[in-house]
């Protein structure tokens, strides 16, 4: 894919080194796809490779009101996807291990502007992928696996015990939980609560504190590989164990059952298949 193939994101590169990646699809909440993580992917792999890309802010775009609104499902998607392009989608990877690594293994910081709901993706990409988050104080975090019959991914299987300890985490997954800015901050899964106007704003400020000539940016490179490397196999691990659920969960009847009931309001009566 190349950037200019771009439809779901907006990547952006400034001279001082802050590059941006924000969900541009309100006429569906930001809700993200195969075609939208295969973006992000070769965004990251283009700052990865560009020697003056410092820092990066990921955040949704104003009209949709939210970061992301979690999986994007559409019967004929892949009937509207140009055959060069579905051919770097892996549809096995449901986990999305590819972007997972990617993400941990970058060697330059990322910030997180979560700026309104977040649900699914759009909480477990941050959770992995992002340095730093913050979080507009209206915005809020859906861990709604289990009410659409599913598990999760990007890892969050690992990290989310790791940020909040085992029995809070089962409580989360376990009951679908629906999650307001000052209770993820007090839980530790959010760096900061910020008034809407002012998120962008200081997510920039952030930033900026990263890089030259506010921020030792080698030291800051060498301090997240450092960090995140003794966890690269574990995540290697964890992510191949969830791509495996999600097979399974998505050929259940439960989840067909919760896809039903989405889509006529109201709730789904599982039978445990």
């Amino acid at each position: 894919m190349k950037i200019s193939d771009f439809e779901d994101i907006l990547y952006e590169k400034e001279e001082n080194g802050i590059c941006t990646i924000t969900f541009n699809r309100p006429e569906r909440r930001n809700a993200v796809s195969y075609i939208s993580f295969l973006e992000i992917y070769t965004a990251v792999d283009d700052m990865e490779k560009d020697k003056d890309a410092k820092v990066l802010i990921i955040t949704g775009c104003k009209e949709a009101n939210a970061f992301t609104s979690g999986g994007y499902f559409k019967e004929d998607f892949f009937d509207d996807i140009h055959q060069n392009i579905r051919k770097e989608i892996d549809i096995m990877d449901i986990a999305q291990k590819k972007l997972c690594m990617k993400l941990w293994k970058l060697n330059k910081p990322v910030i997180a502007a979560i700026n309104g709901l977040a649900i699914g993706g759009g909480i477990t990409m941050p959770l992995v992928g992002a340095d730093l988050i913050y979080m507009s104080e209206d915005a809020w975090l859906g861990f709604y696996f289990s009410k659409r019959a599913i598990t999760p991914e990007f890892g969050l299987s690992f990290v989310l015990p790791f940020y909040v300890g085992f029995q809070k985490a089962k409580e989360i997954l376990y009951l679908g939980k629906k999650m307001l800015a000052q209770e993820a901050y007090e839980l530790g899964l959010v760096n900061k609560v910020l008034p809407p106007d002012d998120l962008i704003p200081y997510a920039r400020e952030q930033a900026l504190r990263l890089i030259p000539p506010k921020g030792p940016s080698l030291s800051i490179k060498l301090m997240k590989k450092t960090i995140h490397a003794y966890f690269v196999d574990i995540f290697d691990k964890v992510l191949d164990l969830e791509n495996r659920s999600l097979r399974r969960t998505f050929r259940s009847k439960d989840l067909r059952e919760s896809m039903r009931a989405l889509k006529e309001k109201r709730d789904p009566v599982f039978i445990g298949r």
